[in-house]
């Protein structure tokens, strides 16, 4: 039987990876370099639902493919919630990891409660229908960044019931408890996978 394709709107090798490790063998992911796609999609929306539904009718309407599309954040309580929607350019365009972790630790510096989650919207654009899942896991923001894993806030951020950031796990125990594994999980079951 031979695979269906499906396209990720992302080039983003930890997201193809993490979601290639789910899906199988059922289809084939492929990435927006793949396909030929160059540029960005615009992520104009405010909330990371409407970001992530923004890029997979962007990528559906062009190619006109199943498709995937999530957007994902980290939301800190007593930041209202920041970064949130905009988690990747946090402290501006160039989209540094390390500068947004060192504003976020500045803003939240004398702040008692450190509580935060991480936060995944996946959009599924297959056979006509559109689906979303989100996924969530909980944790902290600590003060000083430890380990050398993972990408994003992954050095500041320690999951609840663990004294270890997700910076400091293998990427196999990282996906044991991620938000986007909670997400692909659930549009796993939807898929029957």
């Amino acid at each position: 039987m031979e695979k269906q394709q499906l396209i990720l709107a992302s080039n983003n090798i930890h997201k193809v990876e993490e979601i290639k490790h789910f899906i199988g063998d059922r289809f084939e992911l492929l990435t927006l370099e793949q396909i030929g796609f160059e540029g960005d999609i615009e992520e104009p929306g405010s909330t990371l639902s409407e970001n992530s539904m923004i890029k997979a009718e962007y990528i559906f309407d062009k190619y006109h493919q199943s498709c995937i599309a999530d957007d994902s954040g980290l939301e800190v309580l007593s930041l209202n919630n920041e970064p949130g929607v905009y988690s990747a350019r946090y402290a501006g365009p160039q989209r540094s990891h390390e500068d947004n972790m060192n504003l976020l630790l500045k803003n939240l510096k004398g702040e008692t409660d450190r509580s935060a989650q991480f936060r995944t919207v996946i959009t599924l654009i297959h056979e006509g229908k559109i689906s979303q899942f989100d996924g969530v896991v909980k944790g902290k923001i600590i003060s000083e960044k430890r380990g050398e894993q993972g990408f994003g806030y992954d050095p500041i951020f320690v999951p609840e019931g663990y004294d270890r950031t997700f910076a400091q796990m293998s990427l196999t125990e990282k996906n044991g408890l991620s938000h986007r594994t909670r997400a692909i999980e659930k549009m796993i079951e939807y898929l029957n996978l």
